[in-house]
């Protein structure tokens, strides 16, 4: 059985860079950094593969691999977002410090159960910080709010659409 997200990776341009923006800025801790040297199939490579702890125990980590190309590009947040909780109070306080800081900085969004900001961060990735609102845990509970059905529907029409 899955317990819980260990970590999530990523690719990032520049190790520091990456760094100075989850630990100096988010104040996720750095808390791990493995040095590559070969990979599985036996290949010289020079990969730096770092880790970010989140209060949860989990981890954001990413991997500087120079010699494999790779395509950064500002993502759409509907293409590729990584969402953190934080509280209302911390919600507000990283908005001020994000516009403070010349950081792209957007919200905050009202998703009806949570709000939202977004930055950028250095390497194109959108970093949502999403606060829960006194009934998010009902909006997320299948048993009120009919996800299945919605996807069957969506389904549906997409399928006649076609």
């Amino acid at each position: 059985m899955i317990e819980r997200l260990h970590h999530a990776a990523y690719r990032c341009r520049n190790s520091e860079e990456t760094r100075a923006f989850y630990e100096d800025f988010l104040g996720l801790p750095l808390t791990g950094a493995l040095e590559i040297g070969v990979t599985k199939s036996g290949r010289p490579t020079k990969v730096l593969h770092t880790f970010f702890r989140m209060d949860d125990g989990s981890f954001l980590a990413f991997f500087e691999a120079p010699d494999m190309p790779f395509e950064f590009k500002p993502r759409h947040d509907f293409d590729l977002h990584i969402a953190l909780e934080v509280t209302q109070e911390t919600l507000q306080s990283m908005f001020a410090k994000g516009k403070a800081a010349g950081i792209e900085t957007r919200g905050v969004s009202d998703h009806r159960f949570i709000d939202s900001i977004y930055f950028r961060d250095p390497n194109g990735y959108v970093i949502e910080l999403t606060a829960k609102r006194p009934d998010h845990d009902e909006a997320m509970d299948p048993g009120h709010n009919n996800a299945r059905e919605i996807v069957r529907q969506w389904t549906t029409e997409r399928a006649a659409a076609a």
